[in-house]
């Protein structure tokens, strides 16, 4: 290959990515965008349907060469995130970029059959165990990203150190619950980012704006819903929500960069609680004990 076609080569040739909830917004929008730079990705969805629909959109879009594995996994359960991590591993030699960008907004009060409540499971339990079961082999690439979607919504969490707590039905807020993920999906990554400090794997996340992906459960309150109608002459197409995750994932302007929140594809500012040492310690030892992920 000469200088002048290697200059010309997809940017991302020769890497693997891998994409949780890629079947549809902001998710479908990376995986085709990473695809598109020559990235072979693995498209990690829920439904089967959706996801060869998405599959074959984005094959449509770039081109039938296109470089794309579809793994199914409901994130929701823990033992499924262990068998996903299993089949990654096994399937595949090297995994180079981590998008953590799966998530609910919960409805009424659910409790998965392994305990959890579903947007805690969902949207950071699984974050915590899929990234520590696959680092093994993001460890073994040359320079590899993890970056996790999280939102402003952060900025009202706090974090309920006992799932007692969190299951109670009583004083449940599906928007509290949703705040409080959000958060640890922030601490969560702070405290990765320290502990892989002197390794050549770094650790993001990102606020992606307030984008109108239908994010809102069907069972969620009126009150809820109607917030959510008003709101969605306000909100982003995923076309410019996945721009953030897009550029975490592929710039060489962030290369080396670890431990920050970015908005609009810049560092910005997150909550005094989420860039607590001690507090983000404390949550990764409690994810620990509850997804039994060392």
């Amino acid at each position: 290959m000469t200088a002048s076609s290697e200059s010309n080569s997809p940017p991302l040739r020769g890497k693997t990515a891998l994409i949780t909830g890629a079947s549809g917004g902001i998710g479908l929008i990376t995986a085709r965008e990473l695809a598109r730079r020559g990235a072979r990705v693995i498209m990690v969805c829920r439904n089967p349907e959706r996801g060869e629909q998405a599959r074959t959109a984005i094959r449509e879009a770039i081109g039938a060469d296109a470089q794309l594995d579809l793994l199914l996994c409901d994130l929701s359960l823990l033992a499924n995130v262990r068998t996903l991590a299993e089949e990654v591993s096994r399937r595949f030699d090297q995994l180079d970029i981590l998008v953590n960008n799966a998530g609910i907004f919960p409805g009424p009060l659910t409790i998965t059959e392994e305990g959890h409540e579903l947007s805690w499971a969902t949207n950071h339990l699984a974050v915590f165990a899929l990234t520590n079961l696959l680092l093994p082999q993001l460890l073994e690439a040359p320079k590899a990203r993890i970056l996790t979607v999280a939102s402003e919504a952060h900025w009202l969490g706090e974090i309920e150190t006992s799932a007692e707590a969190r299951n109670a039905r009583e004083k449940y807020s599906s928007f509290t619950a949703y705040c409080d993920s959000k958060l640890a999906n922030i601490m969560f990554t702070s405290e990765l980012a320290h502990r892989l400090d002197l390794t050549k794997v770094t650790a993001n996340c990102l606020h992606p704006g307030m984008v109108d992906t239908g994010l809102v459960h069907p069972g969620s309150s009126p009150l809820m819903k109607a917030m959510w109608w008003a709101a969605r002459p306000f909100m982003i197409s995923p076309e410019k929500g996945a721009q953030t995750s897009i550029y975490l994932a592929s710039s060489p302007e962030v290369e080396g960069v670890s431990g920050k929140y970015f908005k609009n594809r810049k560092p910005s500012r997150a909550s005094g609680r989420s860039q607590s040492r001690p507090e983000s310690a404390r949550l990764w030892r409690l994810s620990q004990e509850e997804t039994g992920v060392e």
